[in-house]
């Protein structure tokens, strides 16, 4: 079967699903194909933060001297899985470089805009009739056991401050005093005001009910096998449930993106981190805004009659397979942390890989060598968090319009 659409997005994911949204809100014929379900991959089980704050990138100064010391252990919160892979050594080669304090500080105002103008349409997002998810403006709360961490919280507190962010130094009474269920060790925190979260299932699935009802078809269970080009243009894309021939394709796969993009002959250096999270049925001592558990890299969040632990950064390739001494570290975590965290129920443990780009910023643009491919990937751990503003500005890209943001930190051939 053929299928004929001015855009067609390869991705299920809050990537994919926000684009559709947007460029069907402009009145694009769109098909949105996905290999299995709508949000069966990371937008499934992350911790369902929309975070501003998070503008420094996972590159970083703090993230390369902890990261040699942590990424031989499997149970620390940065693990790289012992194997020959050129593009792993590649990939670690250009997050050293990226991680200068140079690079780094080029990288903050960027994602600072994009995470400020996400959360205002996910504000709008939020007032739609029939799309509840749960969007929740309470702020976030870093918690920290040890002196080193939190002056390490107080030093990134003072970058933040200078690129416009707002942030609160803590010391131990006044996190006990807005969360009393910290634990006595606990020496200070920081608060972000304007941090929010939701529940990422309910969001990418009811925005994908809304897109349908505007028009979009989703094609789940359709794998992409291929491409036909012609010139610099994608002519077909060739899947399991037969060709489409649109006038332009969102690459917006995730982790799977350099696989897609092998066809297109297209070298996207992205690496899969997995993730895992432990979603618990909500405790009788539950926090009532979001965690951070500092040293630990453990978001908590509170998700209606759930509570959900998140955490842990594995480079193991595409594997989706549980280490269970990951898991035990992240409970392990909520132990030490939080109090009333014993004995719980729990409903789900997952694990998604999150795409990482070497520098911590997305891919965003258009490729050179194509006139009618746009990709969109490599968000790393704030994928969620980016969503709706990625899925704006590939709308504006697609219908010929200048970006709302200078897109060129994040063009896709900046590794070359």
């Amino acid at each position: 079967m053929n299928h004929r659409e001015d855009v067609l997005i390869i991705g299920g994911g809050v990537i994919g699903v926000c684009a559709a949204y947007y460029l069907v809100e402009r009145g694009a014929r769109v098909t949105l194909v996905e290999q299995g379900e709508i949000a069966a991959g990371c937008s499934y089980g992350n911790a369902g933060l929309v975070v501003p704050s998070h503008c420094v990138p996972l590159a970083n100064p703090d993230a390369l001297t902890s990261g040699l010391r942590w990424m031989l252990n499997p149970e620390s919160p940065f693990y790289i899985k012992p194997r020959l892979d050129r593009d792993l050594m590649a990939w670690l080669l250009r997050f050293s470089l990226a991680a200068r304090p140079g690079p780094m500080r080029r990288a903050i105002p960027m994602l600072r805009e994009l995470g400020r103008l996400s959360r205002s349409l996910y504000a709008e997002l939020a007032a739609l009739d029939g799309l509840n998810f749960g969007f929740t403006l309470t702020g976030a709360l870093h918690i920290f056991k040890t002196q080193a961490g939190y002056r390490s919280a107080a030093e990134e507190v003072h970058l933040l401050r200078e690129h416009g962010l707002a942030a609160e130094l803590l010391d131990a009474a006044q996190v006990r005093a807005k969360e009393p269920a910290v634990q006595p060790a606990i020496v200070g925190g920081v608060c972000y005001p304007h941090d929010a979260h939701l529940d990422p299932a309910a969001f990418v699935r009811g925005l994908a009910r809304l897109s349908e009802k505007k028009g979009v078809r989703l094609q789940t269970s359709t794998e992409v096998l291929g491409f036909e080009i012609s010139g610099r243009s994608v002519t077909s894309v060739k899947t399991t449930r037969g060709d489409f021939h649109p006038g332009q394709v969102v690459l917006a796969a995730g982790s799977w993106s350099p696989g897609v993009a092998r066809d297109l002959r297209l070298n996207l250096p992205i690496q899969p981190a997995k993730g895992y999270s432990v979603t618990v049925k909500r405790p009788p001592t539950c926090p009532a805004v979001p965690l951070l558990l500092g040293e630990a890299r453990v978001a908590v969040t509170p998700l209606g009659e759930t509570l959900r632990f998140a955490g842990t950064l594995e480079l193991a390739g595409l594997d989706l397979s549980i280490n269970r001494r990951r898991v035990a570290a992240v409970m392990r975590a909520a132990r030490e942390y939080l109090t009333g965290m014993a004995e719980l129920e729990t409903v789900e443990i997952w694990r998604g890989l999150r795409p990482c780009t070497p520098d911590g910023l997305p891919l965003l643009g258009r490729p050179s060598a194509f006139e009618n491919l746009i990709v969109a990937a490599g968000h790393a751990m704030i994928g969620m968090s980016l969503g709706p503003v990625t899925g704006k500005l590939v709308s504006q890209l697609a219908c010929g319009e200048s970006p709302a943001i200078d897109l060129k930190p994040m063009r896709v051939e900046r590794f070359r």
